[in-house]
């Protein structure tokens, strides 16, 4: 019988309805895994679920708001109850709010921070948990941007957050590396998704600014956030992976 990479692990993931967080957990479970996959739009989440499981997956949909405690709980919970444990959190849902800085509401800051940083931070909490639990380690993944490293305009709070999952996933290391569980996280830049695409010119605009000459594919990104929870990457803690086909290194903004 062949062994797939991530035979005999259980992963929940965060806002994967659609785009990355969809492609991630579709390849989780060709691999072998089986995956707990949220989104707060229920009819999203439940075709997903059943989409990845017609290809002969293990996949159920949990939908609910991932910026909620208790219903942060409630996924660990339900992924142990289904799949008898759990190894891999994978934090992807957030909210890309642009706005000007001057305008700024507190409602809207208050509804980033909710979601991009108490969400991912309580996931991860609630998922060490149940690791250290278990004592059989695992692995948890934070998803970054681009905008934690290069200032991008209307994007101040949302930028702010991401680049406060990359210092959590640090931090954390002190504290979870002696229970064998990694923290690391993944910086999309442009990415094709189905909520970018809405924009016509998105393609085209992000092509003409990429070193790489495209846009980013929501493969590239579960690449390597596949990589950092996987096996292969038992060693890489407290990292951080830029998917952004060179743009944060030399490139212009799109304004």
């Amino acid at each position: 019988m062949t062994t797939k990479k991530f035979d005999n692990q259980v992963a929940i993931i965060t806002g994967a309805g659609q785009g990355i967080g969809f492609e991630i957990a579709r390849q989780m479970v060709l691999e072998g895994a089986s995956v707990l996959i949220n989104d707060i739009n229920a009819d999203l989440v439940n075709k997903a679920a059943e989409q990845i499981s017609s290809a002969g997956g293990n996949c159920i949909a949990l939908a609910g708001d991932a910026a909620d405690i208790a219903f942060v709980q409630q996924m660990v919970d339900t992924a142990v109850q289904h799949f008898g444990k759990l190894t891999i959190a994978i934090a992807n849902a957030g909210i890309t709010l642009f706005a000007e800085f001057l305008s700024y509401s507190p409602e809207s800051l208050q509804g980033v921070m909710n979601l991009n940083l108490t969400g991912s931070f309580f996931l991860a909490q609630r998922a060490a948990r149940q690791m250290i639990k278990q004592q059989s380690g695992g692995s948890i993944l934070f998803m970054s941007s681009v905008t934690a490293h290069q200032a991008h305009k209307e994007l101040a709070a949302y930028g702010m957050t991401k680049a406060a999952l990359e210092m959590l996933a640090k931090s954390l290391v002190i504290e979870l590396s002696p229970y064998q569980i990694t923290l690391n996280t993944v910086a999309p830049g442009a990415t094709l998704t189905e909520r970018t695409m809405e924009d016509a010119d998105y393609k085209t605009t992000w092509s003409g600014l990429i070193p790489m000459g495209r846009a980013g594919t929501v493969q590239d990104v579960a690449n390597a956030a596949l990589f950092l929870v996987s096996p292969d990457s038992r060693q890489i803690t407290g990292q951080n992976i830029i998917v952004d086909g060179g743009w944060s290194a030399i490139s212009p903004a799109p304004y």
